[in-house]
């Protein structure tokens, strides 16, 4: 079937366009750009330079195209971003999903996928693996952007006989595509484990760690790590339920275990056999000691079981990943000193 993926120049949907293809679905990507990169469209779409925001635009693509599911993955996602402009992230992420969701839910499209967070659990009050069912208490407009966006869904399908929705619930996405295909090309990232392998190539002066003294092991935050390949098979599981006629629901997506910062920072060491530069800084203001999933329901419910899982394997695909985005954007460089002409897109060069 044809499916509407927001956001598919960007990070993880442009990995869930190639999963869609692979499971034989046709592909219409729509993405404005502003922290996707053009390079980064799965050839085989149908692409749209657009943002989701634009209604005259939605209602053109699902005109074009025989649409029979949404996978919304455009959004902002940067948590000390978000606490500088606010405002933009409800415009972003809350006011643009809404304004999808209705043309969505106007086109008589049944089935939409979102891409939401863990940011909605905030700072969960102990260390126990958080459920579904925990209380939802966001501590930044990034996760309120998000919850908001969850509470359109459901009170849409409420309403709206046959609208149904998954909101998945990522918890820390990393590593790239295992063929090569895609990878996280952010500019100026701030997730560990592609700082991390930035460093190990030279990348990078330091990396900071904020805090050595939670009630942990090792005195470091520890996380719920998760492939990105992983992650969208979710998707196509999440998919395939809606399609069968399942219930609306939120659905964690993680392993249900953790890893601390320097347990990660050990996997790259490992994996790239080079020493990290670390600098230790105090504890940033909620900061968790520890934040770990229940996969539980996607397990039961959709059926999902993780094949990536494993720290080594996540940073493995990551670090090949830099790699490749180092090797072209030094062949950027060269053809910028041997034509005048400057280096772009993704391939930019670190300083």
């Amino acid at each position: 079937m044809a499916v509407l993926l927001t956001g598919g120049a960007g990070y993880i949907g442009s990995h869930m366009a190639w999963a869609l293809a692979a499971a034989g679905h046709e592909v219409v990507i729509i993405d404005r750009l502003s922290t996707g990169f053009r390079d980064a469209v799965a050839p085989f779409a149908r692409f749209y330079a657009a943002d989701i925001a634009d209604a005259n635009m939605l209602r053109q693509i699902f005109r074009e195209n025989a649409i029979e599911a949404v996978l919304h993955f455009a959004g902002s996602a940067v948590v000390p971003d978000s606490l500088r402009d606010p405002l933009g992230y409800y415009r972003n992420n809350t006011l643009a999903s809404q304004t999808l969701i209705e043309e969505t839910v106007k086109a008589g499209i049944r089935h939409f996928i979102f891409s939401s967070t863990a940011a909605v659990y905030g700072n969960p009050p102990t260390d126990a693996p958080v459920t579904e069912a925990c209380e939802t208490r966001p501590e930044n407009p990034y996760g309120r952007s998000k919850l908001m966006t969850e509470a359109i869904l459901a009170d849409t399908a409420r309403a709206t006989p046959g609208f149904r929705y998954a909101a998945l619930r990522y918890f820390n996405v990393a590593g790239a595509d295992r063929l090569g295909r895609a990878g996280q090309s952010t500019r100026n990232a701030t997730h560990l484990i592609k700082v991390a392998c930035e460093a190990a190539l030279g990348l990078r002066n330091e990396i900071r760690i904020f805090g050595q003294d939670f009630p942990t092991p090792d005195g470091t935050g520890v996380r719920d790590y998760i492939h990105v390949d992983d992650l969208t098979m979710a998707h196509l599981k999440a998919l395939d339920y809606l399609r069968a006629g399942g219930e609306s629901l939120p659905v964690n997506c993680g392993y249900g275990r953790g890893a601390s910062v320097l347990e990660v920072l050990r996997a790259v060491e490992t994996v790239a056999g080079v020493s990290l530069p670390v600098v230790f800084d105090a504890r940033r203001p909620g900061d968790a000691a520890s934040v770990i999933a229940d996969p539980a329901r996607a397990a039961s419910l959709l059926g999902w079981q993780p094949q990536h899982p494993g720290l080594e394997a996540i940073v493995e695909t990551a670090l090949a990943w830099e790699r490749r985005l180092m090797a072209e954007r030094l062949q950027a460089a060269g053809r910028r000193f041997a034509d005048g002409a400057s280096a772009s897109g993704r391939y930019c060069i670190i300083p």
